[in-house]
Formats: C-alpha cells, structure tokens, sequence
C-alpha cells in the first residue's frame, strides 16, 4: 500500500483513481470495446484449427468490473451477435458449435448480475463511508483557520482505513482565559475508541471554555472519563477499562502572562516538543496518570507553566508517530528527523509544513503501514489576529459571554436526561466519590485489581507501556 492510498484511507478503485478518466470522461468502457475487437480479429488471423472465438466471454466480464449494467448488457449483446456472425463466416466444419455459443450465452447473463451485484455493494460502502466520515466530522470538528488567534494544522490518519476515525482526538477551544487546546489517544483502536474520544472531547469543549484554572477543567475530563466507564460497565461492554492518555495545553490571554507561556497539563501522552529555527526541545511536564486511572494514585494533575518563544511552534503528537516501526522493528526518530530539517529549513517550523513534513516522514518510515491512528497537530500564536478571530476576553467577567455575544448558559449535560447539573470545583454530587476515593467496581488506593496497574507505578511507565486492545 502506498502512502497517497493510507493518508487517503478511502478503498483504492481504478475509476475513483483517475487512471480510467480522461478530462474527467470516463472511458472504461475502452477496455472491452478494445477486446470485443482483439478475440475476432485474433480468431480470424490464426489456423482454423485454433479457434479463440469463445473467448468473448471476458468482454462482458470485463464490463461488468468496469462499466455500469446497462453498458455490461450492450457488450452482451454485442458479444453474443459478433460470436454469431463470426462463427458462421466458417464453414460447418470448423464451427465451435453450441456448447461454445451457450458458454457466452451464460456469461454475459452472468456478468450483468455480477455487475448490478457490485454496484449496489458499491452504493452500499459509499454510504457506510459517508456515515464515517460524518462521524469522525462530529467527534473531530473541522477548525477554521487562524481559529481562537492561533495558527495551527493537523492531520489524522486511522489505521482502520474504512472506518476513517478511531481512538485519536484533538480539538482547539477558544475561552474567556485563553486558547485551550488538547490531544490525546484512547486505548485501543477503530470504532471502539470513539465513544469514549467523543466523551473526552465533549468534556474539553464544555469546561474548557468555562473554566478559568486549566487544573480544574483537567479534573473534569478525569470524572467524564470515569463516569463513562461506569457506563460501559453497566451496559455489560467488555472495555469498561478503556483509558486514554492526553495533553492539555492552555494559551493564556497576550499580555496576561509575563512572556509568551503555555500551561500544561500531561495525563501521561508523549511529551510534546517546542520546534524553533533554533531546534527541537521537549517539553519537561509532570505526568499524571491517564484519564480513567486516577482513582489508582490520589493525586491531582499538575499544571506546569513553560516558555515559548514566539517563533516557536508547538507540536502534539500520538504514539502512532513515536511508535512508527519499519521493517526492521525501528522506532521512527522524530527528534531526530526534525532536528535535521529544521537544521536544513528553519521555515519548517511554520504549523502546516511542520504537520506535512512529521506525516510525510512517518509514512515514509513505515512504507504507509501504519499500525495505530496517528495524529499530528502543530500550533502557535497568529502573529497579526484575523478579523473572525472569536474574540478572548481575560479575565473577571461578572457574566461570561458565548461566541455569539449572549449570555452564557452552563456547562450542557447532553449525557443523561434529569441529571443533575456538574458540581463546581471542589463540590461532589451527594453519593459521588471523590477523585482519590474508590467508585463501585474500583479498587481502593493501595490495592490492585486484576489486569490493574500497581498504584506505585509511575506516569511516565504507564505512558510508555504499549497499549492493549480490549
């Protein structure tokens, strides 16, 4: 497989290609006009003891690869009186007979079943694919450009390549205290995962924008991700023990912070880099465990604020990068290769090409067999704010304003219908344990269930441990 066909994910035909279009004319019906000519013309030029002229039936077989049913039906046709014709032109005894006719006969009927039979499969996979990508247009919302005053590209590439969404997610949230924005991988991988990336990012998008301190918002996706186990657990699933890593990064207001800084927050993902005409740096982050694995170690998620310098761009990856083998079973080196590049062209650091220059890289570390969903995102400030820039606002708002200018609601709860509205920082639901207290199927701080990590394993030894699917 190719790395134009694994980026596009989408099933590879000759016609959808191009190879059998020509100024945007389809002329796949070239191919059996051409050997309705040939298989004659052939049988007319060779001894009379060698007869080909029942090989016409691979012209109505190749129609129907190639043609719709009414064009298979013509060459049939066309198949059937040019084998008449031809076999008659002989003398009665060098005729193939009926046995031979009948075999047309037979196979062009057959070939125009065939072809309805692979057009409506054709329809029906066009459909799946628009649901898919309907689907992964929900969960990973396209962004506009220059959106929340950042520049920023990403790419995202399934490894279930009909599918075209897994276990990946990103999203860039604008708020009242700054650009959100967060990257992250669920356990596992293909439609599995999604559900549990749409909590997440349903999660981010909500408490993002309303939450002033970046810790607080990351303790809200710690308690969606449990509560969603808790769910699966109770609809009898067998991944209620899905985890996903993440990173959150938080873009203050310009001007609120003493130079140009980031906060983040590191729930056990891969470390993300800072690339600059100067190099590559990774960022040191202290890692928590990942979302759903909180209740094993009762401590909070730590927010570190890191500089970055503004000709600086910050890049997110998943482990479908880090982890990317070639044939040998080499890691991909994207230190490395960066360093390299940047070395070579300092302009690469701008978002897009950054983003086309790590895919680009992977695919061709992998030779485009990619093995995990993979994403890439690159982000940095706009240097000059594009007018439809949603504005951010700091700050002590009395009455925080929604993107639109009206007043704005609290967090939705689109989960259950009746539930009670999310408690506010440092507040619980009456019956509602803690982050550091056990929930009903949980073990309890210093104990281990089966299949659980020890609670004194560290973050970082979680991050790194290949996931496993459910």
């Amino acid at each position: 497989m190719t790395p134009w066909r694994q980026a596009r994910g989408t099933a590879w035909s000759p016609v959808r290609a191009g190879l059998l279009r020509v100024r945007g004319h389809r002329v796949g019906w070239l191919v059996p006009l051409v050997l309705l000519v040939a298989v004659p013309a052939v049988d007319v030029l060779t001894e009379v003891d060698f007869r080909v002229i029942s090989w016409l039936v691979v012209v109505p077989g190749t129609a129907a690869a190639l043609c719709g049913v009414r064009t298979t039906a013509l060459f049939g046709a066309l198949t059937l009186a040019a084998y008449f014709a031809l076999n008659h032109a002989w003398s009665e005894d060098y005729r193939t007979g009926w046995p031979d006719f009948a075999l047309v006969v037979a196979g062009s009927v057959v070939s125009v079943a065939a072809c309805a039979f692979r057009l409506r499969d054709a329809r029906y996979v066009s459909h799946m694919q628009a649901v898919a990508e309907t689907t992964r247009s929900t969960v990973l919302r396209p962004l506009p450009a220059h959106w929340a005053g950042m520049d920023h590209a990403a790419v995202y590439l399934a490894a279930d390549t009909e599918a075209r969404v897994g276990g990946d997610f990103y999203d860039i949230q604008p708020s009242p205290y700054g650009t959100r924005v967060i990257v992250g991988d669920v356990q596992g991988k293909g439609l599995n995962a999604v559900t549990a990336a749409a909590a997440i990012l349903g999660s981010f998008r909500e408490w993002g924008f309303h939450e002033r301190d970046l810790t607080v918002a990351a303790r809200h996706l710690e308690t969606r991700m449990r509560r969603y186990q808790r769910y699966v657990h109770a609809m009898g699933q067998d991944h209620s023990d899905r985890f996903a890593t993440a990173a959150l990064v938080g873009f203050p207001p310009p001007g609120l912070a003493a130079g140009d800084t980031v906060e983040l927050v590191d729930f056990g993902h891969e470390p993300p880099l800072a690339v600059g005409p100067r190099g590559v740096r990774e960022l040191e982050t202290v890692p928590a465990l990942p979302l759903g694995l909180g209740a094993l170690l009762d401590e909070a998620p730590v927010m570190v604020r890191i500089a970055l310098a503004e000709d600086e761009t910050l890049l997110l990856v998943t482990d479908g990068v880090t982890e990317a083998r070639d044939r040998s079973g080499t890691f991909f080196p994207l230190r490395e290769r960066l360093a390299e590049a940047m070395a070579r062209d300092p302009l690469l650091a701008a978002p897009g090409l950054l983003v086309r220059l790590v895919r680009d890289e992977t695919l061709r570390h992998t030779h485009g067999r990619l093995t995990d969903d993979t994403t890439v995102l690159a982000v940095r400030r706009a240097q000059v704010p594009e007018p439809g820039d949603p504005p951010v606002h700091p700050g002590n708002a009395a009455v925080e304003e929604d993107l639109d200018g009206r007043p704005a609601p609290g967090p939705e709860r689109p989960d259950e219908p009746g539930e009670p509205p999310e408690p506010g920082p440092g507040e619980r639901r009456p019956g509602e344990p803690g982050l550091g207290e056990p929930t009903a199927g949980e073990s309890a701080p210093g104990e281990s269930a089966p299949g659980e990590s020890a609670p004194g394993k560290s973050a970082r030894s979680v991050r790194d441990a290949p996931k496993r699917d459910p």
